[in-house]
């Protein structure tokens, strides 16, 4: 068996998210169905991804592996490549197939992953409205960055995760900073280790409760390490969050981070 690499972008819009779910339609499905359709497999291929998205999420840097039983992999993964640009619709997109290193897992091997999530505080640009989300208020851009600073580091993250049973919502949470564009909308982006389920919907939702005015830096500082769900935090649209890349050690170091991260995260998925 040869492990290929896939770096895909989708509009997430119309999916149910990247899991495959009976009846609906999701990301992981539309791929699976055109990689077995291109490469005429007599069996559906299992794709597994570094991030499980929700619906209407979106990605521009998702990675997801592969392993098919084929001879000549280079020639494969060129030719797979090159067919689902063709092949696939135009809310999907692969941007690379590539025969991924010794040690490669997608999920496992990962060492952090990169979201960026983009509010209006004004109108929306038509061209924009799939992937901006709306706010009421003026949002203070400098605050938000001095309220970011209380989340960093290593947490439960439990007050802004949805619960999910046997998984950790322990994280390491290593950037989070807002800007305003040039066009007026602002993003803010984050990274971490790994983030559990509506994390970064919640983290961007206590950040603009705080940084809209409606409540203090010391509300937002106090919730980082206590151990249930915070009902007072708003939980994003999920239009507005965008996977922007997926990071990983050196080539050598692939298989140790796999069995490491395996080990540590067993019982987790990684979901936004």
């Amino acid at each position: 068996m040869t492990r290929y690499r896939l770096d895909i972008a989708y509009d997430g819009t119309a999916f149910h998210g990247w899991a495959m779910q009976p009846g609906l339609r999701t990301v992981q499905e539309e791929l699976e169905i055109w990689i077995e359709r291109v490469l005429r497999l007599p069996y559906r291929p299992l794709l597994l991804c570094a991030g499980r998205t929700d619906a209407g999420v979106h990605a521009r840097g998702q990675v997801a592996h592969l392993d098919l039983d084929l001879p000549e992999a280079e020639v494969v993964a060129e030719k797979l490549m090159h067919k689902l640009r063709i092949a696939l619709p135009e809310d999907v997109a692969v941007r690379s197939v590539r025969v991924a290193p010794a040690g490669f897992d997608a999920r496992f091997a990962a060492i952090w992953r990169r979201y960026a999530y983009r509010l209006t505080d004004g109108y929306v640009d038509p061209l924009d409205r799939l992937d901006t989300a709306v706010i009421r208020g003026r949002l203070d851009v400098d605050l938000v960055n001095t309220a970011a600073q209380s989340l960093l580091g290593l947490h439960d993250f439990a007050a802004f995760c949805r619960s999910r049973p046997g998984a950790t919502t322990i994280r390491k949470l290593e950037w989070l900073h807002a800007e305003r564009l040039p066009d007026g909308r602002v993003e803010i982006g984050v990274r971490a280790d790994a983030f559990c389920h509506s994390m970064v919907r919640s983290l961007v939702g206590g950040l603009v409760e705080v940084g809209t005015g409606k409540r203090d830096i010391a509300w937002l500082a106090a919730l980082p390490d206590t151990d249930r769900r915070c009902g007072q935090i708003r939980v994003m649209a999920a239009r507005g969050l965008v996977l922007e890349e997926v990071g990983y050690p050196p080539d050598d170091q692939l298989a140790h981070r796999a069995r490491e991260s395996r080990a540590m995260r067993s019982m987790t998925e990684e979901c936004e």
